[in-house]
């Protein structure tokens, strides 16, 4: 028995293990620095399985890499034929470089349930049965929501390329130079803003469903919030175009609007639903 248990403490990777939480999701300061790290080490190890896993298609990545672009050609080839634009690799290890941030990049999208379920998991012993359920459908809810905006951010950009492209004097002939290292970053920011921005208004939801703030709040502060939001949308897209502003803006808008609806019809039933105890209790 004593070599049973010896053995048991020799195994190694033991310490990876997340600690378990008491019935009340209470736990000591360094269970939650050993869960946290649990949780970080199994998100990067999603992240770098499934980007080592996507190496195995990086022309097809590369190539949705530089749809965006293509397609800003095309529009550019109809409407200002005079503009010359040319993808670009400067620089001995920029291949490299290149191909190691698609394949991150999309391991970071393809991981996103992974690393979103452990954030949940994290986050799931500090709250109280009703708000676990609500944080449940929230998250499944918010990861195609996420996803949406991270697809909405990239079929946005060709719109936002040729806009900026078109700014090219026609007067002096010059050719238009894509460093794709730069035009991957300037993608990534984009998909990242679009996919947190359309997680914004499930917040808001998620803050009314647990009393932080009404219905009615909402409604008074929707000018101030449909204002910030274009502010929002005008700052936060890297490519400056107004297409890109609005494509986040709008969206937004609506979907802020989307969940003041919700908030309405929750405070609404839990209105009913307090009436009803009241005279039940009499």
């Amino acid at each position: 028995m004593a070599s049973k248990n010896s053995w048991r403490h020799r195994r190694p990777f033991t310490w990876l293990k997340a600690p378990a939480a008491s019935e009340d999701g209470s736990m000591a300061l360094a269970d939650h620095l050993r869960e946290l790290r649990y949780r970080v080490i199994i998100s990067v190890m999603a992240i770098v399985a499934f980007s080592i896993a996507t190496g195995f298609f990086y022309d097809l990545l590369y190539q949705i890499l530089l749809w965006p672009f293509l397609r800003a050609q095309e529009i550019l080839a109809l409407n200002f034929p005079q503009i010359n634009t040319t993808p670009v690799i400067s620089g001995v290890t920029a291949p490299f470089t290149l191909a190691v941030k698609t394949c991150v990049v999309a391991g970071l999208i393809v991981s996103s349930p992974i690393w979103l379920f452990q954030v949940w998991r994290f986050i799931a012993p500090a709250l109280l049965s009703r708000e676990r359920k609500y944080a449940a459908v929230f998250l499944g809810i918010g990861i195609p929501l996420f996803l949406a905006g991270v697809a909405a951010g990239y079929y946005i950009l060709p719109q936002g390329i040729w806009v900026m492209i078109s700014f090219t004097p026609s007067s002096i002939p010059v050719t238009n130079l894509l460093e794709l290292n730069a035009f991957l970053s300037l993608t990534l920011q984009l998909m990242l803003i679009f996919g947190i921005g359309f997680l914004i208004p499930l917040v808001v939801v998620g803050m009314n469903f647990l009393g932080v703030v009404s219905a009615k709040t909402l409604a008074k502060t929707r000018p101030y919030v449909i204002f910030g939001i274009f502010v929002f949308g005008a700052v936060a897209t890297p490519s400056t175009d107004p297409f890109s502003m609005l494509a986040l803006s709008l969206p937004m808008g609506v979907l802020y609007v989307l969940a003041e609806v919700i908030a309405h019809i929750h405070d609404r039933r839990q209105r009913r639903a307090q009436k009803e105890q009241r005279n039940d209790s009499r």
